[in-house]
């Protein structure tokens, strides 16, 4: 809650007047708890998860001609029914594992100084601490996601995720309780390592959510704006990590493309893209 009583009292504090994102700021949290606030997260998780994925399911549903090309696997095609129980078998899992996360949680992030006071922070340090939240959340994931790729990580857990061998945006989240509660831990680290402002918070929740929904799209889009982000991996690097399944030992990174590399766990990938490469070259020599 803010320690003003008033617009005066909180320009009068920060010496200056405000700007027009901290009076809306101002008149949206002044006479809300910090715990409420925190609680949005609920809120926001739940609308980017059943929002974003939406685009990508009317195309999965009516197969349209004009991007029929970019699905990365052409033979699995989901129905409605089963687009439908993904998201309902995702949103128990929301309901009974990541709201109630969310809701204990807010000790530990009011511990590390999570603020909700003013001045909001501004342009560029909202900028700085997302791509550290980023780096942070890829590199402790990546080591956890071999975890999971363990014999006993696999068996126990990590197998409910790979039920989708074709990924779609929807099974995004779908996970194993357990699984969920684990890689809690590398979304939230970033921020308890470098503390930011509650809308910081907000908007590193709701962005490490859809790029975690394009990445299981299923589609491969040349026009999407992430390809111009270095290192990122996408849709087709994560989807070759679930067309192998159990087995693979390859592209474990959750967002960019530099653990594998460095560790030697994108080898198989390579191999596939160049056998790709080198079968496409013969239909096209043989066509000619």
């Amino acid at each position: 809650m803010l320690p003003y009583d008033s617009l005066e009292g909180a320009e009068l504090a920060l010496g200056r007047n405000l700007t027009v994102a901290e009076r809306l700021w101002f008149s949206y949290s002044a006479h809300k708890s910090d715990y409420i606030l925190y609680t949005h997260n609920c809120l926001f998780v739940f609308l980017v998860f059943s929002l974003v994925p939406l685009p990508w399911a009317l195309v999965e549903l009516y197969w349209f001609d004009a991007v029929d090309r970019f699905k990365l696997q052409p033979r699995v095609k989901r129905s409605f029914p089963e687009l439908f129980k993904c998201y309902k078998d995702v949103l128990h899992q929301f309901i009974f594992v990541v709201a109630p996360l969310i809701a204990v949680s807010f000790p530990v992030l009011e511990w590390v100084g999570i603020r909700t006071s003013l001045p909001l922070p501004t342009k560029w340090e909202v900028i700085s601490q997302l791509i550290v939240y980023f780096l942070v959340e890829d590199y402790t994931n990546y080591w956890i996601h071999r975890f999971l790729h363990s014999e006993w990580g696999y068996e126990k857990i990590h197998y409910m995720h790979h039920e989708y061998n074709a990924p779609i945006g929807f099974a995004a989240p779908y996970a194993h309780w357990a699984e969920i509660l684990i890689l809690g831990i590398p979304t939230f680290l970033g921020p308890a390592m470098v503390p930011c402002h509650m809308t910081t918070l907000w908007l590193w929740s709701s962005l490490r959510q859809v790029e975690a929904i394009e990445t299981h799209s299923g589609y491969n889009f040349p026009w999407s704006p992430t390809k111009l982000i270095p290192y990122y991996g996408g849709p087709e690097y994560h989807d070759f990590h679930h067309f192998v399944g159990r087995q693979c030992q390859s592209n474990f990174a959750s967002i960019f493309t530099y653990c594998d590399y460095l560790y030697g766990t994108d080898k198989g990938y390579r191999r596939h893209k160049q056998a790709v490469k080198k079968l496409k070259e013969q239909v096209k020599k043989h066509l000619e």
